[in-house]
């Protein structure tokens, strides 16, 4: 066990966040913790961290644990380069590496056999047991695997000082995955991902083998990484088996099934009093009824399951319709500070599409969204007849903090009546205490909330949305998607919210190397032709590579050829050579035998001289011939 909760309370001042808590994290456990936005789920993780203390219980946290925490914005200030913060990760392990060189230089110096030498000899099996255990000699691959899934490839010498914060919390987060803590704990990670990114960081923590405790609004995420679901709901914590899906399908049924036992019982307890009542005050069945009275008294209440608030019930509608064609761009060019974003952009949308816009960080995406609905007159997007856009910027850039709740949606509709625009506050999840709080004083959800109200009074029949569903918890995400699935009108937006996506998008636009790609049957579609795109690339790749294997192979072949020719020929020369150094000798010694009186004086041995003589002469002609040749 890494961590045990023991009856745990806690609370600010009169403001109870949580009690009786009993849980616990186990090695290797994979929990996934999710509940409405002000439940307690940091405040929970902060008690876990040692930032905060329990009001009562216990929290027992085993010693020596390694505890890796992400806040929800949590980068870091370093006067580092990207590589050199990653590479501190393992200061422990470079240091051995370096020390093995310095200590076998050492022992070159030593006696053989010596004290010096054995003591040398066990430091150096003793840091080369440690590097086998750290996998020190890849420390470099490691640091360059994470950097590069986590979107750095780019980065390594870039100043950790001069990056935004959503880059220092992703590298945070990349720096976690490299000390690989006993426990990790992340608040909201994926906030500042791409859904590249996204798909990468879920692939890594399948192989962690730390456990993982994760905050997020992320269902996918939940989904992959996860496989049990805390929830805290009602100021307690209730664990389930299973990641957030299977975590819905078990509250249901565990709901239904206490609400029909509490109505039973209910049930019972009235017609055991309705008896009582009729009959107590009865000689003959006073006793009957006494016995109903001690079966009541004996009877353990059931609690009536809570029901939670409900969530924010979001509306979209229009008063004018618009022309079909809704927004046409052809030929778009996109800059933004000297850099090219997009270049010949083209795309149809369509009156009622739902349309996902999607890409890497620093795509261009949002900087697309604002492009269409600018003022500015740009003759590559032609906006359709009677279009009136609405925007929702993720940054809510549009809100006053100064203005209360109240006023930021009143000054807007001053022909509305207080009592209609308190309604419209309500039904987007804010109520009567949040009416007068400062528009800057809100929370993330609480004013991301108020920006979506804003946007739904606004009466645009194209909606575009940037990133919706930042600050938003589980309940209310899943209202905007079926809100902006019942819309009449065009919807426009980007999100990394993989299920929101899914969800709401028939049409998937790519913002990819400066182009604008269009992918058909929403984002299973898009994802199933970014497969097939994979796949192919890969064939490319694999058929490039065997065409160079071949063109290698071939060319080894030859040069392997033309070497055992040449080696042929010299071979050849040498032995031409030696026959003609034989022949000719042979011939000298038979013109020799001509001078022999024993020789010449014998016709039969004349002839057989002058015949072997004839022959050698003939040969060596041969043997020049074909000496030349190969010469």
């Amino acid at each position: 066990m890494l961590i045990v909760f023991n009856g745990v309370a806690f609370g600010y001042g009169d403001n109870l966040i949580f009690s009786d808590v009993d849980f616990t994290i186990n090695e290797g456990a994979r929990i996934g913790l999710v509940g409405e936005n002000g439940a307690g789920k940091t405040t929970l993780i902060k008690l876990i961290t040692g930032e905060l203390y329990a009001d009562a219980g216990a929290v027992t946290i085993r010693n020596g644990i390694k505890i890796g925490y992400l806040e929800q914005n949590g980068g870091y200030e370093s006067e580092n380069t990207v590589y050199a913060e990653m590479k501190g990760v393992f200061g422990e392990e470079l240091s051995a590496i370096a020390k093995i060189s310095e200590i076998s230089q050492s022992l070159t110096a030593c006696e053989y056999g010596g004290k010096e030498y054995q003591r040398l000899s066990a430091k150096l099996e003793s840091l080369n047991k440690f590097i086998a255990a750290t996998d020190a000699y890849n420390v470099e691959v490691r640091i360059k695997t994470v950097l590069n899934g986590m979107g750095f490839a780019d980065f390594y010498d870039r100043k950790i000082g001069t990056m935004s914060g959503g880059e220092k919390t992703r590298l945070k987060l990349a720096r976690l995955l490299l000390e690989s803590p006993d426990l990790l704990i992340l608040d909201e990670p994926t906030n500042h991902l791409d859904i590249k990114t996204l798909y990468w960081l879920e692939d890594y923590l399948l192989t962690f083998k730390g456990a993982i405790f994760v905050v997020s609004h992320d269902r996918y995420f939940l989904d992959r990484v996860t496989t049990s679901t805390a929830e805290i709901e009602n100021h307690r914590l209730k664990e389930y088996a299973g990641s957030y899906t299977k975590y819905k399908v078990l509250k249901a049924e565990a709901y239904n099934l206490a609400l029909e036992e509490y109505e039973k019982q209910q049930e019972e307890i009235k017609k055991l009093q309705t008896y009582i009542d009729k009959n107590i005050v009865r000689a003959t069945t006073a006793r009957s009824a006494q016995s109903r009275v001690n079966k009541l008294e004996r009877m353990e209440i059931l609690e009536k399951p809570f029901t939670p608030p409900p969530p924010p019930r979001f509306k979209f509608s229009f008063t004018e319709r618009p022309a079909e064609i809704v927004l046409k761009v052809a030929g778009l060019n996109l800059d933004i500070g000297g850099k090219r974003l997009i270049s010949g952009g083209q795309l149809q949308i369509m009156r009622g599409e739902k349309v996902a816009i999607v890409g890497e960080n620093g795509a261009g995406k949002s900087t697309f969204l604002h492009a269409i609905c600018g003022e500015e007159y740009d003759r590559s997007i032609i906006v359709g007849r009677n279009v009136k856009f609405a925007l929702y910027d993720q940054e809510n850039a549009n809100l006053d903090r100064d203005n209360t709740v109240l006023d930021e949606l009143w000054s807007r509709h001053v022909a509305y009546s207080q009592t209609e625009v308190r309604a419209s506050l309500a039904r987007c999840g804010l109520y009567p205490e949040d009416m007068y709080k400062k528009v800057g004083e809100l929370s993330g959800g609480e004013r991301a909330k108020l920006a979506l109200c804003v946007f739904e009074n606004s009466g645009g029949n194209v909606l575009v949305l940037d990133e919706p569903t930042n600050h938003l918890d589980l309940p209310a995400r899943e209202s905007l998607e079926s809100a902006l699935k019942a819309f009449d009108g065009t919807v426009i937006f980007v999100s990394h919210d993989r299920y929101f996506i899914t969800a709401l998008a028939d049409k998937v636009v790519e913002i990819a190397d400066c182009s604008l790609r269009t992918y058909e049957g929403g984002y299973e579609g898009y994802m199933s032709e970014k497969s097939r795109e994979a796949q192919l690339a890969a064939e490319r790749e694999e058929s490039n590579r065997r065409a160079e294997y071949e063109r290698e192979r071939e060319a080894s072949y030859r040069s392997k050829k033309d070497r055992a020719e040449e080696a042929r020929k010299k071979g050849e020369i040498k032995r031409i050579e030696g026959e003609i150094a034989a022949a000719e000798a042979r011939e000298g010694e038979l013109s020799a035998k001509l001078s022999d009186p024993s020789v010449t004086g014998d016709y039969k041995k004349l002839n057989e001289v002058l015949g072997e003589i004839q022959s050698l002469r003939t040969r060596i002609e041969q043997l020049y011939a074909e000496y030349g040749e190969l010469l």
